[in-house]
């Protein structure tokens, strides 16, 4: 009899043991973990909010501009920012931040969400443009939403951009590509006679020199995207398409290099951040040290990845 209700303590605290590890594991994978995170781990080093300018009145022209005038716009400039957020991968996240977002009436420049290398984390890298408090006060709402765990501002850090381009190109050369474009634009039968009768419209050709040209920009296209590290990774008898990883400032030259031939389709992605590692020692050349990423978010807190 002994034996059998110690059989059974054991057999009891055996399941407890279960059920407790497997309320652990559910509280770890819900959007509850991101709360625990942060209450665990509270920012020591929040930055004082950026307070926008206001004029100086005084308090009867204050009064009068509330009643009978239009309040003075503020003056601060609208820059670009970049906010990389660390959210829980659970269904309705992405429409939690933009929603936050599209209330405070921001436009939406660019938008990338990633899984990361742990399982129940998800990276989101957000650019979009507005005055310093705003953008401020707007980062730390997000924050503050359950599923989410740190916001970080790389707006003034030094930071690695990257964006991928997909681009198809015409191999036909620009006469063939501007009567599509007039086609499409006006749905005429009748086309512009200097595009129809141009010498160089592939129609006019004999096939063996319009096979040349083909080759011919098809070299040009592809010796461009190499100076710009691309390469072409698709190739037809009437267009090819080229990839290209870099910066979007590199992205939208390269794209203005390729407007002579031609650009049938893009498919531009979205930019990607990440800081980079300062060293010991060496001081950084214009870059701001009043503002870096870890004053917003102490970095080593954070979950992994």
């Amino acid at each position: 009899m002994i034996r059998t209700i110690a059989g059974m303590r054991s057999g009891v605290s055996s399941v407890s043991k279960l059920v407790g590890t497997s309320m652990i594991k559910r509280q770890s994978s819900s959007s509850t973990s991101a709360i625990a995170y942060k209450a665990l781990h509270r920012n020591k080093k929040i930055p004082e909010l950026p307070t926008l300018e206001t004029p100086a009145w005084s308090a009867d022209s204050a009064v009068s501009s509330i009643i009978y005038e239009t309040p003075v716009p503020s003056v601060s400039p609208r820059t670009q920012h970049v906010l990389n957020c660390l959210v829980q991968n659970e269904p309705g996240v992405l429409s939690l931040v933009s929603g936050t977002l599209a209330a405070r009436g921001f436009n939406i420049d660019s938008l990338v969400v990633c899984n990361t290398e742990v399982k129940d984390l998800s990276r989101m890298t957000i650019v979009l443009e507005g005055q310093d408090g705003v953008i401020e006060q707007c980062r730390r709402q997000i924050e503050d939403l359950v599923p989410v765990y740190a916001v970080l501002d790389y707006s003034h850090s030094e930071i690695i951009k990257r964006e991928l381009l997909l681009a198809r190109v015409s191999l036909l050369g620009p006469e063939y590509f501007q009567e599509l474009i007039a086609h499409h634009n006006e749905a005429v039968d009748q086309l512009p006679d200097e595009l129809v009768d141009s010498a160089y419209h592939p129609n006019n050709l004999p096939p063996s020199q319009a096979l040349r040209q083909k080759h011919e920009h098809l070299s040009a296209i592809t010796s461009l995207a190499a100076q710009f590290s691309g390469r072409v990774v698709d190739i037809s008898d009437r267009n090819c398409v080229v990839e290209l990883s870099a910066k979007p400032s590199r992205i939208s030259a390269f794209i203005a290099l390729l407007q002579p031939f031609g650009i049938l389709e893009i498919a531009r992605s979205g930019m990607m951040a990440l800081p980079r590692t300062p060293l010991d020692g060496v001081e950084r050349d214009g870059v701001d040290p009043s503002k870096d990423a870890c004053d917003v978010v102490d970095v080593s807190q954070l979950p992994p990845g």
